[in-house]
């Protein structure tokens, strides 16, 4: 194996739930639960129903469970199914570096295995803070999102990391996997540009699905190309050589990803808040103008294509800044619902977003991705002109949520799933998971299958 490899595998037999700290701990149940939010508040989406529909096709292998539901399938089909619900609302986690996106999305190709396995949560707490670890330093550590090549490069390996220590993977089986998982899984930037579709919120998953597959290929013997960061056609031959820097001595990574507060793209909360905050000083109907200033890659996510400023998918809407903005200013509020077909097209909201120009200032990109800066400025028909600006958003690291706003926004998700009972009782599960002894009982425990439930 290259030297990349060797490093990045050792890393990853090294990892021991002994030696992470209590603050760690509890910032890895914290991430839980907000995946876990995240994907319940999804269960009845059409494209959640779709991942089932697949699911399904093979339930005969009843290896791992799909949350809220009987369903039992292969853990690579769960690792895509429940990835699904758990990115498609945009509301889960995020890691700002060189590189972006979700690290959350590994979670599910990591507790499919750990259902399983019946793990225990321990040893769940350590693959997750394992896989953070890896997908985190590798997004500080280089810029593959401008060379056109998207997150799942490195959830991938976070993820095959964190499978292949729960699955007990010798260091030779373990260089397999990283190889097995990276060669062929190689995805696009297209992804999140132009009209985006559906697979916007499941390149992620498919990430944690192919980490699995790859580990269990790994622990059944396959090999895969030795060198596959540094050969003649490795990894760095197409982003570039760069030097990965791995967490070190009891620092690890977990805490500094950002709990979102708003179902948005994370380049679109500071904005959005403004809108918000604003709202109180000018009614939406007086506005001529409003002029949105981000860093860079806000305005080339969310304004910078045609696009924005005439979303027809969820995908696409909720990853426009002339959208999000005008619907914040118009309702006061964001919400999963914001999202829905009939309401893309409001006249109302058609008509502010026209009002919306988007730009990026050299000021907030010089504080990105430290900060995730967004100014907005408005001027009003009489020609008042009002702005307010945000570094840190509500959830950022630098502002974070305390467990009380963790757990009201799980209280807020599952309400449609359950009732206030099995909330409470799913808390008490996530607040203790470390002493969780099988993570398989613990699945069928948070998620309390509702009566009748088909699926």
């Amino acid at each position: 194996m290259d030297q990349t490899t060797a490093r990045l595998v050792d890393f990853a037999m090294s990892a021991e739930y002994a030696a992470l700290s209590p603050a760690t701990v509890h910032e890895c149940k914290r991430r839980l639960m907000d995946a876990f939010a995240s994907a319940i508040a999804a269960y009845d989406e059409p494209l959640s129903r779709a991942a089932r529909g697949m699911a399904r096709r093979y339930s005969q292998c009843g290896e791992a469970g799909i949350w809220g539901s009987s369903l039992q399938t292969t853990m690579e089909s769960a690792a895509f199914t429940n990835g699904v619900m758990l990115r498609y609302l945009d509301i889960s986690d995020t890691y700002l570096g060189k590189s972006r996106g979700h690290p959350s999305d590994m979670l599910s190709g990591i507790l499919a295995v750990a259902d399983h396995l019946r793990a225990d949560g321990r040893s769940v707490i350590n693959a997750v803070v394992l896989a953070y670890d890896v997908y985190c330093s590798f997004a500080d550590s280089v810029d593959i999102n401008s060379r056109g090549w998207d997150q799942p490069v490195y959830a991938i390996l976070g993820c095959v990391a964190g499978v292949g220590r729960l699955l007990g993977l010798t260091r030779e089986q373990m260089a397999n996997a990283v190889s097995l998982a990276l060669t062929p899984n190689m995805a696009l930037m297209q992804t999140r540009h132009g009209d985006l579709s559906s697979w916007k919120g499941c390149a992620g998953p498919n990430a944690s699905r192919n980490a699995v597959f790859a580990g269990l290929l790994a622990q059944q013997g396959f090999t895969g190309p030795p060198d596959v960061f540094e050969g003649r056609f490795g990894l760095w031959n197409i982003v570039g050589e760069f030097d990965w820097k791995l967490p070190s001595g009891d620092s690890h990574m977990i805490a500094h990803t950002h709990i979102k507060s708003l179902p948005v793209c994370y380049h679109g909360q500071s904005s959005v808040l403004c809108a918000l905050e604003m709202r109180s000083r000018v009614r939406w109907q007086d506005i001529s103008e409003i002029h949105v200033e981000s860093y860079g890659a806000a305005v080339r996510m969310m304004g910078s294509d045609a696009t924005r400023w005439a979303p027809s998918t969820r995908e696409t809407a909720d990853h426009s800044m002339p959208y999000v903005v005008a619907k914040a200013f118009i309702d006061g509020k964001l919400t999963s619902k914001s999202f829905e077909p009939e309401r893309l097209n409001d006249p109302a909201v058609r008509d502010l977003m026209h009002k919306v120009k988007v730009s990026e200032s050299a000021e907030l990109s010089l504080q990105y991705p430290e900060g995730a800066p967004g100014r907005l400025r408005v001027r009003t028909v009489s020609g008042e002109v009002l702005e307010e600006e945000v570094r840190y958003p509500k959830g950022h690291a630098r502002n974070p949520m305390n467990d009380g706003d963790v757990e009201q926004k799980f209280r807020d998700m599952f309400q449609d799933h359950g009732d206030a009972a099995q909330c409470e009782k799913a808390l008490q599960m996530l607040r203790s998971f470390e002493h969780v002894t099988d993570v398989k009982s613990g699945m069928i425990e948070l998620f309390a299958i509702r009566p009748g439930d088909a699926d």
